[in-house]
């Protein structure tokens, strides 16, 4: 690791300003980004005695490269700047708060003509209204059934929305009177969308009006004597109450409140976020990270000390880009939010979130009564969310760090291998080959690393394949240099500093074989001028570690963690390499098959493809179905369905109806 004495600004070139800095490391990547009132004040106490740093002070200091840094003009621009390059760079010793889990949420689809409801995960779209993070998906989903009684949106997916539109009948829950059956007409695309209004409006905490006018409706209908159209609305009303009751009421019906609390111990951080709307405790949701760098040293203070640095970076990545329509960002970003400590950019981030939802945002402490009670109760799942979370995770961090140890003394390596990648080949008699490549950074996989390849020499063995898969991986990487002109500024763009495609050369790579594919990767490392590179081929049988030139390998112990690692990789290597290899002789089969069929040109080909993925859905597919892909007609589709082998379907050929 490079020496900081060798790197260290001198103290008069730093400027005694506020400004955003980045620490880099040797091949120019952002491990680090923070912000200063005085950049000179902060960045000299990075270089103090390191015996008074924090652990992972100390070991990014360690790592580290390089510093650079951009002055601002005020506290406000820093704040902003350095959450911009902490989503940019995703640097490494950065705090990031990430789910203790995958939690579902509530989405409505309000870009679309016809909004539907569904319960989802993961990643979100720009445009659709998203309710939540709730901590069970099956509560959310009988609030939806429940709802969906007094206002029927649609709930269906895209696909038997078009079918339904298309045979004129619409799906079960059309028939049951929980869709308005916006697909045969029944509603128009502006009544729909009042309906999906007022759900969006009772799913967020605001459904006493709906309520109080359902039993109005109901008292004026018994008056009229329509008991059966009174007991419906009486029923709708009870499935709204029972939504309502579902989130108990904690606070006065006024109070739109989050509350943040904070369980925090020497090495991680465990916080509670409850969000509280009208009063009711309308979701909640826990994250378990690392905690962050900063220059303070392990006996400057307890833990609490690093609270307010700790909320001020939860505040950031939280709220800091909520982006979507200003009343989205009103209902995500709440006037008041309750935190167990203010940081000191407290007024600077209440500017900054009041930018954010277009009306002021108060952040405070809360101090008695009903508002400091759930705070209590906030910071009581915090610690138990960080006592579960170590004692579940707690083998796996020590393992991890044993295996990477255990693997470094095994092969004899210089130093820890913090990236790893690991590749396979995948093919059935030397047809449709493919490989695949893994990558594992500090023991855990980086799926957004990973590659695969369609192997373009003709007749390769496993050898020949994996030499191609080699060449190409690590050409692009020597192009990449040679490009940049310099042997590391070819690894990271020169304005953004982010990571190029195939920049980050491995310290270990690790090929599913034995000798012969471990001295392949040798030899192609070696002709492209990365002899540095560690290999070994991991091999089935006897789960033997080949090193080349070395006559026997390594053995190593059945308990031996860097053994799991291996395995680990291999498999991971394998399943991915093994999936890309089906989906390639998927579109192949689809291909050969569909070369009979007249006016199938490229273009409709494609597009078969992109609706159905494989031939098995292709030969479940229906007439109807094939017919409603972009390009195709009820003759041609029933072209489709014969030559796959599917349910054959009679076609009236002078009007192209579609016979039963």
């Amino acid at each position: 690791m490079p020496d900081p004495a060798t790197w260290r600004p001198k103290t008069a070139e730093i400027p005694a300003e506020p400004g955003v800095y980045r620490y880099l490391d040797a091949e120019g990547r952002v491990i680090y980004v923070g912000k200063a009132i005085s950049l000179r004040s902060r960045l000299t106490s990075y270089f103090q005695d390191p015996f008074h740093l924090h652990p992972r002070t100390r070991l990014m200091i360690r790592t580290a490269a390089g510093v650079e840094w951009t002055t601002v003009r005020n506290e406000l621009e820093a704040l902003q700047l350095e959450y911009t390059w902490i989503k940019q760079f995703e640097p490494r010793f950065n705090v990031k708060y990430r789910d203790d889990k995958s939690y579902p949420w509530l989405c409505v689809t309000w870009s679309e003509e016809f909004p539907r409801v569904f319960v989802g995960r993961g990643g979100k779209k720009t445009g659709w209204r998203y309710f939540g993070p709730y901590a069970e998906a099956w509560a959310i989903r009988d609030s939806i059934d429940a709802l969906l009684t007094v206002f029927p949106m649609r709930s269906c997916s895209a696909g038997v929305f078009r079918a339904a539109a298309a045979s004129g009948r619409p799906c079960l829950m059309g028939y049951i009177d929980k869709c308005a059956a916006p697909c045969v007409g029944r509603v128009s695309a502006a009544a729909h969308r009042v309906i999906a209004a007022d759900f969006c409006t009772a799913i967020s905490g605001h459904a006493g009006r709906f309520i109080k006018t359902l039993e109005a409706e109901m008292r004026a209908a018994a008056a009229d004597l329509e008991f059966e159209r009174a007991g419906a609305l009486r029923d709708k009303a009870d499935a709204l109450r029972r939504v309502m009751e579902r989130n108990a009421v904690v606070l006065e019906d006024s109070a739109d409140v989050d509350l943040i609390a904070l369980a925090v111990d020497p090495l991680e951080v465990a916080v509670q976020l409850f969000q509280v709307r009208s009063g009711r405790i309308l979701a909640e949701r826990g994250w378990v990270a690392d905690r962050g760098t900063w220059a303070g040293g392990e006996d400057a203070g307890p833990a609490d000390d690093d609270q307010p640095q700790l909320v001020e970076a939860f505040l950031l990545q939280i709220y800091g880009d909520v982006g979507g329509e200003p009343e989205d960002r009103k209902r995500i970003i709440p006037p008041e939010i309750l935190v167990p400590a203010l940081p000191e950019t407290a007024d600077t981030l209440a500017e900054l979130l009041g930018g954010e939802r277009g009306t002021k945002v108060r952040l405070r402490v809360p101090q008695r009564g009903d508002k400091k009670t759930l705070m209590e109760t906030a910071a009581k799942n915090a610690t138990q969310t960080l006592g579960l979370h170590k004692t579940r995770r707690a083998a796996d961090l020590t393992t991890r760090n044993q295996a990477l140890d255990e693997l470094a003394q095994a092969l004899d390596l210089s130093e820890i291998p913090l990236r790893i990648e690991c590749y396979d080949i995948s093919h059935i008699s030397g047809t449709n080959t493919v490989a695949s490549m893994v990558v594992f950074e500090d023991g855990l996989a980086r799926k957004s690393e990973y590659r695969h390849f369609t192997i373009t020499s003709v007749g390769s063995d496993d050898t020949g394949a994996m030499t191609e898969v080699l060449t190409r991986r690590f050409a692009r990487l020597v192009a990449d240099r040679a490009a940049a002109g310099d042997a590391h500024s070819g690894l990271v763009d020169a304005t953004t500093r982010t990571t190029r495609r195939f920049s980050y050369t491995p310290s270990l790579v690790v090929v599913d074989g034995a000798a012969p594919q471990a001295a392949v990767a040798r030899r192609v490392l070696d002709e492209l001028g990365f002899g540095a590179v560690a290999v070994c081929g991991l091999a089935k049988r006897l789960e033997e570690v080949w090193v080349p030139g070395e006559e026997y390998p390594v053995i190593l112990p059945r308990t031996s963690q860097a053994l799991y690692l291996l395995q680990r990789l291999r498999d991971e290597a394998h399943r991915f390499a093994i999936t890309f290899h089906r989906e390639r002789r998927s579109r192949s089969m689809i291909e050969s098959i569909l070369d009979d069929v007249p006016g199938l040109g490229e273009v409709r080909r494609k597009a078969l493809r992109t609706a159905f993925g494989s031939l098995k859905k292709l030969r479940a597919a229906t007439v109807e179905e094939i017919a409603q892909v972009p390009g195709f007609g009820p003759t041609l589709a029933a072209a489709v369905v014969a030559a796959v082998g599917g349910k054959p379907a009679a076609v009236n050929l002078a009007t192209g109806e579609i016979l039963d």
